[in-house]
Formats: structure tokens, sequence, C-alpha cells
């Protein structure tokens, strides 16, 4: 139980700090933040928790990383669901607590509220087919790091930093096209709380991070033999 609870913990911080920088901290341009600091706000909040619950759970926080990472031989089937519904439960918690914090002030419009989406809701207006691609390579390459980082043969110590700097850099390439899921438990928690069309586009944002983070894992055992 141990491990359920550090990944609710651990996917609680990702939303609270990642998404909460762009709900609470971008909506405002004097403050400065923009496109790179919620990049940074989603790369910290990884890296710090896999230092903090790492050695506890893996740190996973994503069910497209523990699907991958079963995919790959490195996580064991009876974990899955469980790992899954902490990281979903997790989010929607930590999503609840930005809400609440969000509509603390007068005339607040929420909007997306940081939600993923394609074609008028995406940033750039990419379409369907663009942000296919995107989550799917991104989630891919973000896997491919994660396998590698924490390698046998990878030096110890330096895993959450790699990993959490491959997760800034994810954002500030895809936050034009999708606003950047590569995390179903992500998308899944704030598009409870944004407007409908948040969840009738919530599929691809399951869809394409579990393709991309398979094939990532598998990509990533089959050059490195371990």
């Amino acid at each position: 139980m141990h491990k359920y609870i550090a990944e609710f913990i651990g996917t609680f911080w990702l939303v609270l700090g990642g998404c909460g920088s762009a709900v609470l901290a971008a909506a405002f341009p004097d403050l400065g933040i923009g496109l790179a600091g919620v990049s940074l706000a989603f790369g910290l909040t990884v890296l710090t928790m896999a230092y903090a619950i790492g050695h506890v759970s893996g740190c996973h926080l994503n069910p497209a990383v523990s699907l991958g990472l079963f995919a790959a031989g490195r996580f064991e089937r009876k974990e899955l669901l469980p790992y899954i519904v902490s990281q979903v439960l997790g989010g929607i918690a930590a999503a609840g607590i930005l809400y609440l914090i969000a509509t603390g002030k007068p005339g607040v419009e929420l909007g997306g509220f940081a939600s993923n989406g394609y074609g008028d809701h995406s940033p750039g207006n990419y379409s369907l087919v663009a942000a296919l691609i995107c989550e799917i390579v991104m989630t891919a390459i973000f896997l491919f790091v994660i396998m590698g980082a924490t390698s046998r043969k990878a030096p110890s110590g330096f895993a959450p930093i790699a990993i959490g700097l491959c997760l800034t850099l994810i954002h500030l390439v895809s936050i034009p096209v999708t606003n950047t899921s590569v995390n179903p438990a992500r998308s899944t928690a704030v598009a409870l709380f944004a407007e409908g069309w948040a969840l009738e586009q919530l599929w691809l944002f399951w869809v394409a991070p579990i393709v991309g983070g398979v094939l990532g894992a598998l990509v990533y055992k089959a050059i490195d033999k371990e």
C-alpha cells in the first residue's frame, strides 16, 4: 500500500505544481512565468518527487510510464491497475484543490483549466493528426530517457535530473501543440473541472501517450540489453 500512497502523492504534486503554474501564475503576464516557466514547473515536480519517492514506488506518476515499463519487462502486471488508479486519483485530488484556489477570487473564468486539446482547443490550433503524432513521439522519447537514466549501467543518483529536464524540454516543444499531456492522469484530472470539450477530446490523451510510452520503452530495450 505504501507504493500506491506514494504514487498518489507524487501525481498530486505533479498536477498541483505543473497545472497550478499554468492556471495561477501563467495567467498573469506581468509575473513573467510564461511557457518556459510552466515547462520548468512540470520538470521540477518530477525531479523533486523522483528524489522523494523514487526509492518507494519508482515515481511513475503516469499511466503511460507504468505501461511502458511493464511492456519492457521492468514492472509487474499485478501492480499496473493499482498504480494507474493511484495516479489518476492523486491527479484528481490536486485538480480539485487547484479548482478551489483558482475560484477564490471574483470574476474568475477557468476556461480550459490547463486541459489538453487539439483543433480549436490546441493553443496553436494544431490538428488532431498533429496532436496525435506529437503526443506519441514526445511520450516515446520520455520513456526512452526514463529507461536509460534508470538503467543499472547509468550513473546512480542522476536519473531524476535527466528525467525532470526531459519533461521540461518536452513541454517547451509541445505546449503550443496540445498544451502537453504525455500523461493520461494529468489530462484526466483537469479535464473533469474544465469545459465540456476537454472530456470529449480526452481519449487522445490516453491513447497517444500509452502508444508512445510502450514504443519508447520497447525501442530502448531493443538497443540496450540489460
